[in-house]
Formats: C-alpha cells, structure tokens, sequence
C-alpha cells in the first residue's frame, strides 16, 4: 500500500479520535451533514469522475489547479435531452440525489442526464494540499459558483450536450448556491430549484431558535416547551449559584471544563441549544414527539432535560469547553471533518450564529454571538469589525432576501428553523412555505404520505421545470 495513503488513513483515524469528546464536534456534524438523500430502490450506474480546476477562478496569473469531484447518472438521456445538476454543499457528495427522489423522477420525465457535483474543499474535492488560513481564501461561494459554471461549460463542448438545457437543484446551502448561481450566471441554466436556501446574511441569528421553540411548541406541545424552558432557565440559575457539581453530574462534563470561563459556560449552553436545533431541523413525522416524551419522562423539569441531552451525547465524559472547540477548528489536514471550512465560510461570508439574543425562545440567554465572534478571530484573526463587513458585504453583492433572479423556485419548511432567512414568495407571488415540514423535506418522490401542500408543490415545480424546458 502506498506510504502516503497508509498516512492518510492514520490522519484519518487520528481526527476521528481527537474529536471522540468534543460535544463541539458531536452537534456539529449533526446540523451539517449532507441533507437526507431519497432512498433509491433500484440499481443504476453512477459513474464517479473529476474534473480539473483553477484553484482561483478570478487570478489569470494562477495556474494551479486541482481535481473536483462529481457523479453522473445516464440512465435516462436522450440525445438533445437536458442535464440536472444536483449542487454539493458543505458535505461530501453520495448517490442518492441521482438515484431518486423529485429530481431524479423529473430527470425521467424529461430524458435528462443527472450530475452531482461537489463543493470545494469538501468530501474529496480539495484544491490546497492542507486547511491552513492562508489556504483557506480560495473558499468563497463566488469560487464555488464559477467551479460550476465551468463545469457546465464543460460538458456543453461534448457532442451529446451541445443542444442541452440546464436545471440546477439544491437544498440548504447548495440552495443558497442555486439561486446566486442564477443570478450570477443566468445564460447557464433555464432554471433552479431552491429547497430550504438561506439567502440573507446575518450575524446574529435569533430568529433561527424562535422558529425552534415554535416547532416544539406545534409539534412536542406546550408542556414539552414549557419544560425545555424551566429546565434550562433552572440550570443557568445552578452556574450563577456556583451550584456547577450539579450540573457536571447532570451532563457528565470533564474534569477540564471551567466554570468560571465565561466562553466554556458559553459553550455549553450553545450545546444543548444545538441539540434542539438538531432535532427540530431534521424532523420527520414522530420524531419532535418521540423526543418530547423523554423530555416529559423525567421527574422534575433538569433530569428531564438532562436525560434527553444525555441521550444524544452518548457514554464517556462530555468535552463542553471553548479551547477543544478552537482545537477541532485549528486542525489543518486534510479529513472528513468540515468544522473549519464551514466556520471560516461563516466567518468571511455569511455569519448564520444560532444565538440565545432573542428571549422569544426556550434555550436562555447564555450563548449571545460574542462566542462566535470570538471563533473567527482566535481561530482565523477575523476581527469583530471584519466579520460584520463580510456579511454586509454578501448581502450587497447578491441582495439577500432580494435576489435579482428569474426562474428559481424556492421552498421553505414550516418548521425549518432556517426558513426566516430565506424569500418566503415565488415568482408568481404564491407562498413557498410548506406547513409541519422541516429542512430540506421536500427531495421524495411524490407519494401517498405527502401532505395536500406538499404534493401542490412537488406538482407546480415539475410544470415549471417543463415550461423551463420548452421556453426557446
């Protein structure tokens, strides 16, 4: 075996390790995965290729490239049919996309060939050989949007392509993708499909957990709110009381958690929040329900709330403090772990801290942006100033929640805790936001278990996609 690969396997492992205790790590993998793909239920040739790119798109004195990978699914094609692309996120790219679903059925319907394509410096797609600082400022969404458009460029030189229509697709952030791909390049494709796109910048997100509380709340039921509420209000008063034996025994916090550190206190209140965050996000039917039972199984409000925190956190002492959470994010191999590519996309770009400055929610007061802010600067030394700048500065350069597109339809859960980021209207002026479904919810098949909202949804957007399709 190669003495490179055989070191890279070791790296691997070694992160996997490090991270073992960080509750940092284990929260944040759960808000950033890739979303659910559709389960496909047959066999289909995916084809896994690369294609080589400008390291930096904009600098024609740079030459460097790198290889970024991405999937194909023929089965459908027909020669002059359109190509689908499904756009990779801040998540390595899998088959699902392009093997089922909305997409691939409308991919189907209109002989199509699909593409998935991954994002840069996620997955496998890496186009520096390490994640230090310096690096890390060829990770931008303008680099990423331009990636694409060469890759369209691309494949339209090939002669099955040459008459071939574009659609684009994507959830969360590669939804974010779509819609300033769209606007940014609009001679590439007909048209997008953007489910669950946050488009407006903002460093403190207060709206993020107010949406959570309200979905508990419809969901899980007053009772469930009421008691995340009392019970973490109870433990912040344990912290002020300098009651934190309590609270160490609760959460089994290690030994190297300081609770006069105002960051560390910072850091374990944003844990449990995420935890909440997590299971609101990716709801699906029974879920906020199953666990507002355990919630609502403990004797009082705290071990209520502590069993149901502990049952995400898993066995082994829970690593709470600020400084791992620098470590997790200083680490500059190459690995599976995206913590920080995605905080340093946040930083210089997009901003998006799930914070506690909104009292309109039921995860205290304990966890305000300064943890985040604090992030971009010891982590990457982007100061408070320079990160405010940077998310103005996105929001000028593609409008927020006034995007200059045509032909992107945009989706929005009820309960996605992202959707107030989001444009909440279509073209044709009809509300976008799909009643009791959560993030990205919308990628199945069309089916019996769809909600009346859901299927009207599913149905206009494949009449879109054709009406796209047949516009000269």
């Amino acid at each position: 075996m190669n003495i490179l690969l055989i070191f890279g396997i070791i790296c691997s492992i070694l992160v996997e390790f490090i991270n073992a205790g960080s509750v940092f790590g284990k929260t944040f993998k759960i808000l950033h995965n890739e979303p659910p793909p559709p389960k496909s239920l047959g066999r289909h040739l995916i084809l896994n290729s690369v294609i080589e790119q400008k390291v930096d798109n904009f600098d024609p004195n740079n030459n460097a490239t790198w290889l970024m990978r991405y999937k194909g699914n023929p089965e459908h094609h027909k020669s002059g049919g359109p190509i689908f692309i499904f756009l990779g996120g801040e998540w390595s790219i899998s088959d699902g996309f392009i093997t089922a679903g909305h997409f691939y059925d409308m991919a189907a319907e209109n002989n199509a060939y699909l593409f998935y394509t991954e994002h840069r410096y996620y997955g496998k797609s890496f186009p520096t050989s390490d994640l230090r600082t310096e690096n890390l400022k060829y990770l931008t969404v303008g680099q990423a949007l331009a990636d694409l458009a060469y890759f369209i460029k691309v494949q339209k030189q090939k002669p099955q392509f040459k008459e071939s229509k574009i659609v684009i697709a994507g959830g969360s952030y590669s939804a974010t993708m779509v819609t300033w791909f769209r606007q940014k390049y609009p001679e590439l494709s007909v048209g997008g499909w953007s489910s669950s796109a946050p488009l407006f910048a903002k460093v403190d997100f207060i709206e993020y957990h107010e949406v959570t509380g309200k979905a508990i709340k419809l969901v899980g039921g007053e009772n469930c709110y009421n008691r995340i509420e009392k019970g973490v209000k109870e433990f912040e008063i344990m912290m002020d009381t300098k009651r934190y034996e309590e609270l160490k025994t609760l959460f089994n916090i290690c030994d190297n958690f300081n609770s006069n550190d105002k960051y560390d206190v910072m850091s374990l209140f944003t844990s449990i929040s995420q935890i909440g965050a997590a299971l609101v996000q990716g709801h699906n039917k029974g879920s906020i329900e199953r666990d507002c039972g355990v919630i609502l199984s403990g004797e009082t409000d705290v071990e209520g709330i502590a069993k149901w925190i502990n049952s995400y956190l898993g066995g082994g002492c829970n690593d709470f403090t600020y400084k791992t959470s620098v470590k997790d994010l200083s680490y500059t191999e190459l690995s599976s772990n995206i913590y920080r590519q995605w905080i340093y996309q946040t930083c210089n770009e997009f901003g998006w801290y799930q914070t506690s400055g909104s009292t309109n929610q039921p995860f205290g007061k304990t966890f305000p942006v300064d943890l985040s802010e604090k992030w971009c600067e010891d982590v990457y030394g982007i100061t408070k100033d320079q990160l405010h700048k940077n998310i103005a500065n996105t929001n000028e350069m593609y409008g927020g929640w006034q995007p200059n597109v045509t032909n992107v339809f945009f989706t929005h859960g009820q309960l996605d805790p992202w959707h107030p980021m989001g444009v909440h209207v279509n073209e044709d002026g009809e509300n976008n936001i799909i009643p009791l479904y959560a993030h990205c919810k919308d990628f199945g098949s069309i089916q019996d278990s769809d909600t009346e909202e859901m299927k009207n949804s599913k149905e206009k957007l494949s009449k879109l996609v054709k009406k796209w399709l047949s516009d000269k």
